[in-house]
């Protein structure tokens, strides 16, 4: 385990080297001029060209690229252009927001959705199974940025119960975390009931019935257990559904996490900051599915071998 661990650990950064140089040709064929944005439609054309110079802006793709990555090797990812704040710091004082509302809309959308997808495998063909199956049809399809507005509208709005902006109490974090919570909670209730339709059906459930086992044992201990593994598996790739689902949701409710703070660096062309949040992402997503692997391998021991 500790040498799959390790190679997996090793993996993470070429994949980080083709992210950066992915991201660096993106930006460079991205419309707009940082310099420009900065100085104004007003600046003159030497103005423009000496904040360039300054920035590093006039030197080829390739020779910003590797004096990055010497860079972030150091731990230094570069200066916002805006603010003029370091992009670790910049980084560290939105990514905690951003973390709670992923983590608290997950452990929701797993919760929810496993228990979900239990009692839908249970009850298969019955009304329950019905409801169930056309509820996750329907959260699936849902866009979260149109599922944020209707939350807003009635809990907001309507019933006064939440407020519907901002960040920094409890109550902030219950309309976000619901929005966010809905396509994996959808995702993870249809594998679950797959997963355990197919358990269930199997030889030694049957046999765990036949000898009198209580279905509550059957169901929990025998089934569940062997049913986890796909579904394990979708709730790492769930994580990065959650980072893009993030971006608007944080922006429909106006919190000041690493999404919004994204979508800011986008638009004003901050080239240091956009590079520092999608290598952050591309961290934790890889982080969480070599988590989610591990565990895999220990429900499963069949999968010690692989």
């Amino acid at each position: 385990m500790a040498l799959y661990i390790a190679k997996r650990v090793a993996q993470i950064v070429p994949l980080l080297l083709i992210i950066a140089f992915v991201v660096f040709i993106a930006l460079e064929m991205a419309p707009g001029d940082p310099a420009t944005l900065l100085l104004g439609q007003n600046a003159t054309p030497a103005e423009v060209a000496k904040l360039n110079a300054d920035l590093g802006l006039d030197r080829p793709v390739v020779v910003q690229y590797l004096s990055f990555v010497g860079d972030a090797v150091q731990g230094d990812l570069g200066q916002s252009y805006r603010s003029g704040r370091d992009v670790v710091s910049e980084l560290s004082r939105t990514v905690g927001v951003s973390a709670t509302l992923a983590i608290t809309a997950m452990l929701l959308a797993i919760i929810v959705g496993v228990s979900v997808g239990i009692i839908s495998a249970v009850k298969q063909y019955t009304w329950i199974d019905n409801v169930v199956r056309v509820g996750v049809l329907a959260l699936v399809s849902v866009p979260v940025f149109w599922l944020a507005i209707l939350l807003i509208i009635m809990f907001s709005v309507k019933l006064s119960l939440f407020p519907a902006f901002g960040w920094g109490t409890y109550d902030h974090l219950v309309l976000p975390a619901l929005a966010l919570s809905t396509y994996p909670l959808a995702v993870i209730a249809r594998l679950t009931r797959s997963s355990m339709l197919e358990v269930l059906g199997s030889d030694y459930v049957r046999t765990a019935r036949a000898a009198g086992m209580p279905e509550r044992t059957v169901v929990l201990k025998y089934s569940l257990k062997n049913a986890l593994g796909p579904v394990m598996t979708v709730i790492g790739l769930q994580f990065g559904a959650l980072i893009g689902g993030a971006v608007l949701t944080e922006t429909v409710f106006g919190i000041p996490g690493l999404g919004r703070l994204m979508v800011t660096a986008i638009e004003g062309r901050d080239y240091p900051l956009v590079r520092g949040a999608v290598l952050l992402g591309t961290v934790v997503f890889v982080l969480i599915n070599l988590i989610v692997d591990v565990l895999y391998k220990w429900v499963d021991p069949r999968q010690r071998e692989i």
